[in-house]
């Protein structure tokens, strides 16, 4: 298996300071703040990409869990809200929230949200962040 990279560099102060994030593959490359962080700033952030990322990991790790399971997903699709907050000993993500939802024909809502649970679980992603609360509310769509 490939191992992924990118690359960050912050250049000046915490808060009068600038930086760059870029993917090694190009995929994307763009500035992040002080302001992009903790605010409303022009930019990304490192919390905007990880809901990107686990976004990305739990659609892909639910549609294989789905089919694993003799049913065939059309689609899925998941926002994922990354909550970081200012807590006792600085900042910290406290949670992540999970939204998708779902067009799997064929299946009973039990075993959807019993195969969502699982995808969850079983996330690459999820696993990583697994220090984090990570909270799922999966949808069905008929």
């Amino acid at each position: 298996m490939p191992v992924r990279k990118a690359e960050a560099q912050w250049n000046g102060t915490l808060l009068e300071g600038n930086g760059h994030m870029k993917m090694a593959t190009g995929s994307y490359e763009g500035p992040f703040t002080f302001k992009s962080r903790m605010e409303n700033g022009e930019g990304t952030n490192p919390e905007e990409l990880i809901a990107a990322a686990h976004a990305g990991c739990f659609s892909m790790a639910f549609s294989a869990t789905v089919g694993n399971a003799g049913f065939a997903p059309k689609r899925v699709h998941t926002t994922a809200s990354v909550h970081f907050d200012k807590v006792e000993a600085g900042f910290a993500i406290t949670r992540i929230d999970l939204e998708t939802e779902a067009e799997i024909p064929g299946i009973d809502e039990a075993k959807f949200q019993e195969l969502a649970d699982a995808a969850k679980k079983g996330c690459p992603v999820s696993k990583a962040l697994a220090g984090t609360t990570i909270n799922l509310k999966a949808k069905l769509l008929q």
